[in-house]
This record gives C-alpha cells, sequence and structure tokens, in this order.
C-alpha cells in the first residue's frame, strides 16, 4: 500500500464529494480524503498501485489543479 500526498487547488467542500466519487471509482485506491483546512488543499491518496500522474490528470479533467508533493509518498 501507498500513501502520496498532493497539493491541490480544491478549496471548496461542495466540490469534494464529486472528486472523491471519483477517485474511489478508481480500482487502486482504497481510502482518500482532502483536507481543506490546510493552506495547500491536500488530498491523500492510499492505494494498492497507483501512479500519481493518474490523481493529477482526473483532477485536472475536473478544472483543478493538482501536484504530488514528492517528499510525501509513503509505503505502508
Amino acid at each position: 500500500m501507498h500513501l502520496i500526498i498532493f497539493k491541490t487547488s480544491v478549496d471548496k467542500q461542495k466540490h469534494v464529494g464529486k472528486l472523491l466519487s471519483l477517485l474511489k471509482a478508481l480500482p487502486p485506491v482504497t481510502q482518500c480524503n482532502f483536507d481543506l483546512d490546510d493552506c495547500d488543499n491536500i488530498l491523500r491518496v492510499v492505494s494498492t498501485d497507483l501512479q500519481p500522474q493518474l490523481i493529477c490528470e482526473l483532477l485536472k479533467t475536473e478544472g483543478f489543479h493538482c501536484e504530488p508533493m514528492e517528499s510525501f509518498v509513503y509505503h505502508l
């Protein structure tokens, strides 16, 4: 399992529900959540085997910026 932390431009709770539904529909994603109280609007994703670029592309298609925080990729 991997924990990947992303910096995003998601800043409204009204967008979180839809995005979480899309993310959870990806087979390798086992858990995900947003922290909109953090200055970087953090997205945390736990997956079995997922390329961070896939998450970034998904958010980009929904109109949001997303980038992995390279120092925040953990193997669980």
